[in-house]
């Protein structure tokens, strides 16, 4: 007979998602409970005193953590679609991905229970390479605060960021998700032509390709599951709202960026063209639950103004194997 612990997570009951149409997303532990203090603990004090502290406070629940009020955003848009149609399939479908292991994961399921989060599968893995698991749950967009979690799932080849841990200002009930362009829904072909020959042969490049759709970036998959299920709700009106926060020019770089979402049947809500500059303030009118950028000095600056963002590595692994992330090793 199972204990009763392990009987709190067998009754851990959510509505059934369908793998077939399910846009599933899986986050860790940590981003969805601020357990920084714990994490130290482990860090400092070991395993066994981590465990002990966790099954002490099994009834404690924890304080939300940066992926928190993203999730509550996208139950409230299952439930909007339920209420449409009660037959409807495709909807969001969360699961915990965890390196705790089960005996210290208790906590964890309290906590769920405690705020009313829809969360579908808990799978605590204890040491093992929690990506592993990606691919056989079907997860399209995983959101982890550890960077070598992250480039494990890009290098499986599934949407993944890195989220980092900020203090929390719900924004609204409307999910709101913004996205970068190059490098994010985009490749980053105009990006190496950048970095490599500078703006004016990265400008000259866009006009010489106009007409070519760009290649697909590593966020785009999920971006496509997004606004497929974007498309149940009226162009003003609805619960969910995606956006297109860009350093290209409108003018030099914008026509190709427009041609390519057409072509993809990519509908985004709204576009700025920042040509370069700070992405902080216009992030601030729009008040995403989510932006995801690949370069570190627009993190900063969303993070710097209290913007919950999901850093998509640009790099992971070096010539030599070792992990390597925007130039740090």
């Amino acid at each position: 007979m199972p204990q009763a612990d392990e009987q709190l997570v067998i009754n851990t009951l959510v509505r059934q998602k369908d793998p077939e149409y399910a846009l599933v997303i899986a986050v860790t532990t940590r981003s969805v409970f601020d357990l920084e203090k714990e994490h130290q603990i482990f860090l400092t004090k070991g395993k066994e005193e981590y465990l002990r502290q966790q099954k002490a406070k099994k009834d404690e629940p924890l304080q939300p953590g940066t992926a928190f009020e993203f999730i509550k955003a996208v139950q409230n848009v299952n439930d909007k679609l339920l209420e449409k149609d009660p037959e409807e399939k495709t909807l969001f479908d969360v699961i915990i991905l965890s390196n705790l292991t089960p005996e210290s994961g208790v906590r964890v399921v309290n906590s769920v229970k405690h705020y009313g989060l829809e969360i579908s599968k808990f799978c605590f893995v204890g040491e093992e390479d929690s990506t592993i698991y990606l691919k056989s749950n079907s997860v399209k967009l995983f959101l982890s605060l550890d960077r070598l979690d992250v480039c494990n799932a890009l290098k499986r080849g599934v949407s993944a960021a890195m989220l980092f841990q900020q203090e929390l200002h719900p924004p609204t009930n409307q999910l709101r998700v913004a996205f970068d362009g190059d490098s994010v829904l985009f490749s980053d072909e105009t990006d190496r032509v950048f970095r490599e020959k500078g703006l004016d042969e990265a400008v000259k490049y866009e006009k010489s390709m106009e007409a070519v759709p760009m290649g697909k970036g590593p966020l785009l998959e999920f971006a496509m599951l997004l606004g497929k299920i974007r498309q149940n709700f009226g162009r003003e009106e609805g619960p969910l709202r995606t956006y297109l926060v860009t350093a290209r020019s409108g003018r030099d770089m914008g026509i190709r960026t427009i041609r390519t979402l057409r072509q993809w049947g990519l509908a985004i809500d709204e576009a700025f063209f920042m040509v370069g500059a700070p992405k902080g303030p216009i992030l601030t009118q729009i008040r995403p639950h989510i932006f995801f950028d690949d370069g570190e000095h627009n993190i900063e600056g969303a993070l710097d103004v209290g913007i919950p963002s999901a850093w998509v590595p640009l790099e992971c692994a070096s010539a030599d194997g070792k992990l390597k992330v925007m130039g740090q090793e």
